[in-house]
């Protein structure tokens, strides 16, 4: 996907850039970070790094908080907006799930990127990719259905987790992964992906994610515990189980705190960029 971008750009297309629709899907927006140096008759090729915000869609925030990373590894920060209430009022949750009705929001994610690559400079085969909380239930999914497209891959402190586990349902499984999503799990690829997790050692509140009686709760999703913390360290074990080497963070201090997390990420992410500065 190197290429030379063919887009004009304008002022709100450099550094911290506005908020763009996806021309994939209107309802669905994204913020980029563009580092100082870039320069639009310039050859260089810059990598891609890709945030997924939480519940609560501070997506900007995480585009500002990697403004160091993108600058100090000629990086583009990519941030979409997933916003709440989409096809039902205040619903929260669906993008975590990633297909949710006929949504597809792995889909949306990389017509994202190919925007992006469209008008930067970008390495945009592969990219980094983090999320917390509502971004880590995405990322770790978006993982089993498009491996082939990470670098490197961080999963951070998910509630609600899929594990590798041919006896369950999705989402507490990935027994009808290849119904439900009409592609076969590859386990292979899978494994070719640096894997991180972390969560705060003090991430230990439950109510969010303990509602028996909520539209995603399936019987089995607390089978390594009722914790954050439990259940990334289920994960982590699951994931050993399938011979998926994973690099694991627990961050001393930090609560259900995605920005103090963001340390941990940036050193996990700095070892495995594409293009080498």
């Amino acid at each position: 996907m190197q290429h030379i971008p063919k887009k004009k750009l304008s002022y709100y297309d450099f550094q911290a850039t506005t908020l763009y629709a996806c021309r994939k899907d209107q309802r669905f927006s994204y913020c980029a970070y563009i580092p100082k140096n870039y320069k639009g008759n310039d050859t260089k090729i810059y990598n891609l790094v890709v945030l997924i915000h939480g519940t609560e869609r501070a997506s900007q925030g995480y585009r500002d908080s990697f403004i160091d990373f993108a600058e100090e590894t000629d990086s583009i920060i990519l941030a979409p907006l997933f916003p709440a209430g989409i096809m039902e009022e205040g619903e929260l949750n669906s993008y975590k799930f990633i297909k949710y009705h006929d949504i597809r929001y792995d889909h949306i994610l990389l017509s994202m990127v190919d925007e992006i690559n469209e008008k930067y400079r970008v390495y945009a085969n592969k990219f980094l990719l983090h999320g917390f909380s509502g971004g880590g239930h995405f990322v770790h999914r978006f993982l089993y259905l498009h491996p082939d497209r990470l670098s490197g891959v961080s999963i951070g402190a998910p509630g609600m987790i899929t594990y590798l586990d041919q006896t369950r349902p999705w989402h507490v499984g990935t027994k009808n992964f290849e119904e439900v999503f009409g592609k076969r799990l590859d386990l292979q690829k899978i494994k070719k992906v640096p894997v991180h997790m972390v969560v705060g050692s003090e991430d230990t509140e439950t109510w969010e994610i303990n509602i028996k009686d909520g539209p995603f709760w399936i019987d089995g999703i607390d089978r390594y515990g009722a914790t954050r913390i439990d259940r990334l360290k289920g994960l982590k074990e699951n994931y050993a189980e399938e011979g998926i080497e994973v690099s694991f963070d627990l961050v001393p201090g930090a609560a259900h705190e995605g920005f103090k997390l963001i340390d941990a990420v940036k050193t996990f992410f700095k070892e495995r960029i594409v293009i080498p500065q």
